[in-house]
């Protein structure tokens, strides 16, 4: 069953434009000019209840927009959309109650509130049964092992302990969908590694629903199944997340150490020579030589080797530039 459609789904904005200086501020008294931008453009989407899916792009491709009219923050221009058999920018109550958002720019936390408190602030916002609040948070107190943070302001709380938080009370009333929006943005590797942990953990112990736009692949890589790329408005790839990082990791590093200084001189025409020292060699070949090249410095009798892929930002930055040809 599909939980959320998109047909054609389209929205452009219309934005003033202005010269520079005092004249052009003069001129636009009389007449004021405009540029129309879209932001997505004939976006067709489908997502099944219980998935986990990736949204990838640059700055500007659309991920916020398309979460925003998802959630009913902002009606598209034209197209169809469909949440969880609901209108999104109807904003009834039956469906608000049925998805959270988490942004990692913005906090729906009260500062100046313990932890404790806030939640129980949201408990009744959501008009949550007595005992099923009590379940719900002793199940993520414990997920997030955060038991020690209840009764201390959310002011004091750390950016990574915040998150946690944010988290926390997003899933309190249990949503069918939750949007992530950069969760994992200015977090350490600690944190981000934690958050991860939990979001898998909830999507598949309670099934719910999560839609994640990261511009850290790591997120996407470890997290998400499915992915979609969108760039300019518009949807480039949609598919397996594991397929998508083969078909663009086109190079293998290898790392190799030796007991005795070597010089590899012309052996390895196809390789790109990252770091030369007497006794490591550090370079670059293509996915299909890795296995000449492996073969090439075995007869030098290497006490230590590493074969890794292309680093995730080298992926990702070729995953947008074939996405520019896709632009009108």
């Amino acid at each position: 069953m599909n939980i959320v459609e998109t047909q054609n789904l389209t929205k452009t904005y219309r934005r003033f434009v202005k010269p520079e200086g005092l004249s052009g501020s003069i001129r636009n008294l009389w007449k004021r000019e405009y540029e129309e931008k879209s932001a997505v453009r004939n976006f067709d989407f489908a997502l099944k209840e219980g998935e986990f899916i990736g949204l990838i792009g640059p700055n500007g491709a659309g991920k916020t927009t398309l979460t925003k009219m998802l959630t009913g923050i902002i009606a598209p221009t034209s197209g169809k959309i469909s949440v969880m058999g609901f209108y999104p920018n109807d904003l009834k109550n039956e469906f608000k109650r049925q998805y959270a958002v988490v942004m990692g720019q913005k906090s729906q936390l009260f500062f100046e509130l313990t932890t404790n408190d806030t939640m129980r602030l949201f408990k009744e916002i959501y008009e949550l049964d007595e005992k099923e609040f009590r379940e719900t948070k002793e199940y993520f107190t414990e997920l997030f092992d955060v038991r020690e943070l209840m009764d201390v302001q959310v002011r004091t709380l750390s950016l990574g302990e915040r998150m946690k938080m944010e988290l926390i009370v997003a899933l309190l009333h249990n949503p069918r969908i939750l949007f992530l929006d950069e969760p994992s943005i200015g977090l350490d590797a600690i944190a981000s590694n934690q958050i991860r942990k939990f979001l898998k953990q909830v999507n598949q112990e309670r099934g719910t629903t999560i839609i994640l736009t990261s511009h850290y692949m790591e997120d996407i890589s470890t997290l998400c199944e499915r992915s979609v790329v969108i760039h300019h408005g518009c949807k480039v790839y949609d598919g397996r997340t594991e397929e998508l990082f083969a078909r663009y990791q086109k190079n293998k590093k290898i790392t190799a150490c030796f007991s005795r200084e070597i010089s590899p001189g012309e052996s390895l025409p196809m390789a790109e020579i990252v770091e030369k020292t007497p006794h490591k060699l550090v370079f670059i070949v293509p996915k299909e030589a890795a296995c000449a090249a492996l073969a090439a410095i075995m007869p030098w009798n290497p006490t230590d080797i590493a074969v890794e892929e292309d680093e995730i930002g080298t992926v990702v930055e070729r995953i947008y530039q074939e996405g520019s040809r896709y632009e009108d």
